[in-house]
């Protein structure tokens, strides 16, 4: 799987609220840190809880990915996603920084976001 398959299948894994094809990207013995000063999740079985749980009270969700950016099997790639939490507008906006395997699966992933209670629209230079 490329790079820019993976980012686009993540995207699509986020929007459709599936954390079966999430963590399906995902190596077995994965690392995938939502904040960084908790534990990562750990294995594709990490990851599908951990996307069942964040994913459940999500809905009308617009994911966009900015340009990846990467150096061998290092990549970072910003994201920006609006959605309702609830029934409350939320914008997420992020980076994801991603190590890959030999076979394109992530076994690394470390994310940093902001949210604002509002559906935002991201600035001109965003994912460029």
């Amino acid at each position: 799987m490329t790079i820019d398959a993976w980012i686009e299948s993540y995207r699509r894994a986020w929007e459709e609220r599936d954390p079966t094809a999430a963590a399906a990207l995902f190596t077995d013995d994965a690392t995938y840190r939502s904040l960084i000063f908790e534990e990562p999740h750990v294995g594709a079985s990490g990851v599908s809880a951990y996307w069942t749980a964040v994913t459940e009270s999500q809905s009308d969700v617009v994911v966009r990915m900015g340009r990846p950016y990467g150096d061998g099997d290092r990549v970072a790639v910003e994201f920006w996603a609006t959605m309702k939490t609830g029934d409350a507008p939320t914008t997420l906006a992020g980076s994801l920084l991603l190590d890959f395997a030999a076979d394109g699966r992530c076994r690394r992933l470390r994310e940093y976001w902001n949210h604002v209670g509002e559906m935002a629209e991201p600035p001109a230079e965003w994912g460029a």
